[in-house]
């Protein structure tokens, strides 16, 4: 596949990342693979664990002139120098996390399988809209997100669309010609050499 055409890579953190451990993995994994943005979603409501993680992972991400963007969390995104905020909600809370963070900031938003949802999370000034699952995942509501609502997205909405929830080398291949981003996290993060299980994955890209 052409550079040009290969969609670019999205990584999702793992919810509960080893601070002691996982910057190191991450480095080795965004000094491996061209990535466009990373992702991460804290399972704790820890403030002050959700912050040490914030900067561990900005410190490492920006350094490979990576942007980071936080699930959810505005107020950390804003006291810890990331670069935006991933919605979980669909286009529910869009506008007001573009009001907060001003017009630099990424803004972008999971809307499961609903194209209208994404419409209007694009409508409400989303930098991008994911939909998933695409295979065995438990993102969302589990319900798999096709290869026709990516090719529908990317024919008539100029909006960037990332696949993301179970990707598999078939899946790649598949979605690859009509996605923006392969979001990807799970897939690689359980593996003892991520790197390795990440070109494994991408392998149909050539």
């Amino acid at each position: 596949m052409a550079a040009e055409d290969r969609p670019q890579i999205y990584l999702i953190a793992p919810p509960d990342l080893d601070l002691d451990s996982f910057p190191e993995r991450l480095a080795r994994v965004l000094d491996g693979v061209e990535t466009a943005c990373l992702r991460f979603g804290p399972a704790t409501a820890d403030a002050d664990r959700i912050g040490r993680a914030a900067d561990a992972l900005r410190a490492v991400a920006h350094d490979r002139d990576v942007a980071v963007v936080v699930e959810t969390h505005l107020q950390i995104a804003e006291r810890h120098g990331l670069d935006g905020v991933h919605l979980t909600d669909g286009a529910r809370n869009v506008r007001a996390a573009r009001k907060a963070l001003g017009p630099d900031a990424i803004v972008g938003a999971f809307c499961g399988t609903t194209r209208h949802d994404g419409m209007n999370a694009g409508e409400a000034g989303a930098d991008y809209v994911a939909f998933g699952p695409v295979g065995a995942s438990f993102l969302g509501t589990g319900a798999p997100a096709g290869r026709d609502l990516f090719a529908w997205w990317s024919e008539m909405i100029e909006v960037p669309v990332v696949a993301e929830g179970g990707l598999t080398p078939a899946l790649v291949a598949e979605l690859a010609p009509v996605t923006d981003f392969l979001g990807i996290g799970p897939e690689i993060w359980g593996a003892d050499d991520p790197l390795a299980a990440l070109r494994a994955l991408l392998a149909p890209l050539g």
